[in-house]
């Protein structure tokens, strides 16, 4: 008997529906085509033994099973459980009947109970979209693959549920998550605040403004100044998920397998700090099987590089093109996948291998030049598309000891999510741009072109500070963010000089 059970892939964020053919004839062979990997080759001994556990036997029949279509490779074994009752279904222990309703996942141990897989939210979007009335999969990823409506999401423990639900003999009670409720109660939780900062204020101006814009930012200062404290708090003033982005960044979390049991829906930004001692593959993505990289898993979010300099330097080079993208193309010989990469960069540093080159008490013993090799660690290119680099200083005992709190994230969110809200407005014509620091040289020439004055002080900075064109067009943009944080619909020449302040720790003058 020929019967038909039907599953998906992920392929990049996306999922692709694959029909699991299974006919079952005369003999004692069993067959698995259709490109599938070693784990789903494998699945067959997990399928007996679940099946036996189950109180059912696995047939002793010829069965070809193929998975449709048979040039998508099949990896994982999240194909078990629409193998199991799509054999069973051939050998007639059980009725076909409503297997072309619903869409199967889950990995099978042993004793039939079910594992959870990855990329449950963009296959239950794939399942919606191919009018499945409803998707079966583990019940540790129902809440993920229930904030897709106009599906019914079934979580199930065990093999055995599935098999009697499949013969009408036990119905299951599907998974309802109130996206929206869920969505904006949990936006407003964080686990840091600015307002348990002392001091640095000019440090904290500087990161207000790369969140108003989008801009990347590095912080260079000695050792214990506070650079990856104050990295920590820029997700609490950040603007909230939109639901298209918190979508988004689930999907590609759901694809890596980092979405928790209890969780929905993303409704924070990603804050992703990989060690320095990561790989080229691990940061952008790829591998034999393709996943998605740190930069991906920073979507929407930041990624913060502690230590800069210590990261090997093909590391940050390969950074250079989705800084500039937004997208990371992984390439293999047989197919390509593409991961959304828009994050915002933080990094930060510190401004010699001692660590206290122009710090206000301590003495620099590192060699003559010793400053400029290090920095030399970081290519100009890269450090070009940081669009504010801003020294911090220690915090003098006085500050640190104030009992008074400084000014709340809260209240910091809200001018940040003002100035969003004016570029928003502003980039409605222009697909693709959310932000200031999306502005290609055509926006810049509508929305940031300085008056003569600002010019003049432009050209004085660049001739001075031995700029490059890209640090000219990264000057303009912060300007413009920072006029946005101000209210003003001209970039004045007092904007100017803040952006200006911002690119004081470019290569050609730090040590000089």
């Amino acid at each position: 008997m020929l019967v038909k059970s039907f599953a998906a892939a992920v392929q990049g964020i996306s999922a692709t529906l694959i029909t699991v053919e299974v006919n079952c004839s005369k003999g004692v062979q069993f067959f698995l085509v259709g490109l599938p990997d070693v784990a789903v080759r494998e699945s067959h001994e997990r399928i007996i033994s679940a099946l036996q556990v189950s109180g059912y036997t696995f047939p002793r029949n010829r069965i070809v099973v193929n998975m449709a279509p048979a040039d998508i490779r099949k990896e994982g074994s999240a194909y078990d459980l629409p193998l199991a009752v799509g054999i069973l279904a051939a050998a007639e222990q059980i009725q076909p009947d409503r297997l072309s309703d619903y869409l199967l996942m889950g990995e099978l141990s042993l004793d039939g109970s079910l594992n959870p897989i990855k990329g449950a939210l963009p296959i239950a979007i794939k399942a919606r979209e191919e009018g499945f009335k409803g998707f079966i999969l583990p019940k540790q990823n129902a809440r993920e693959a229930a904030v897709v409506n106009n599906l019914e999401v079934y979580g199930v423990e065990n093999l055995k549920e599935v098999l009697l639900f499949m013969e009408g003999k036990k119905e299951l009670e599907p998974t309802v998550v109130d996206t929206r409720k869920e969505f904006y109660a949990r936006q407003e939780l964080f686990d840091y605040d600015f307002a348990e900062v002392r001091g640095q204020e000019n440090v904290k101006r500087a990161l207000e403004v790369a969140a108003a814009g989008g801009h990347n930012v590095i912080m260079i200062g000695p050792p214990g100044s506070g650079k990856s404290m104050l990295a920590k708090r820029l997700p609490s003033i950040l603007p909230p998920f939109t639901l298209h982005e918190s979508l988004e960044t689930t999907k590609i979390h759901s694809v890596a397998g980092k979405i928790g049991s209890e969780t929905s829906l993303m409704t924070q930004r990603p804050f992703r700090a990989p060690h320095h001692t990561i790989s080229n593959v691990a940061m952008v993505g790829g591998g034999s099987f393709p996943q998605p990289g740190e930069i991906s898993l920073a979507h929407n979010g930041i990624l913060f590089l502690d230590e800069l300099p210590e990261f090997n330097r093909s590391v940050l080079e390969v950074l250079r093109q989705p800084l500039e993208d937004r997208m990371i193309t992984i390439s293999r010989a047989r197919f390509s996948v593409e991961y959304p990469a828009g994050f915002m960069l933080v990094a930060s540093m510190n401004p010699c291998p001692c660590g206290y080159y122009n710090h206000p008490t301590r003495q620099c013993v590192c060699s003559a030049g010793a400053v400029q090799k290090y920095m030399n660690r970081i290519s100009g290119p890269l450090l070009d598309r940081i669009d504010i680099q801003i020294e911090i200083v220690p915090v003098p005992f006085e500050k640190i000891s104030e009992q008074t709190d400084a000014e709340p994230s809260a209240a910091i969110r809200k001018r940040v999510i003002a100035a969003r809200a004016i570029q928003e407005k502003r980039f409605a014509d222009h697909p693709g741009v959310y932000c200031n620091a999306q502005m290609n040289s055509k926006l810049l020439h509508l929305y940031a072109t300085p008056d003569q004055a600002g010019l003049t002080l432009l050209k004085h900075a660049m001739n001075k500070l031995n700029l490059s064109a890209r640090a000219y067009d990264r000057i303009l943009k912060v300007s413009r963010t920072i006029a946005d944080l101000a209210g003003s619909d001209r970039i004045e020449s007092c904007h100017l000089a803040e952006a200006i302040h911002y690119r004081n720790l470019d290569r050609e003058n730090w040590g000089g």
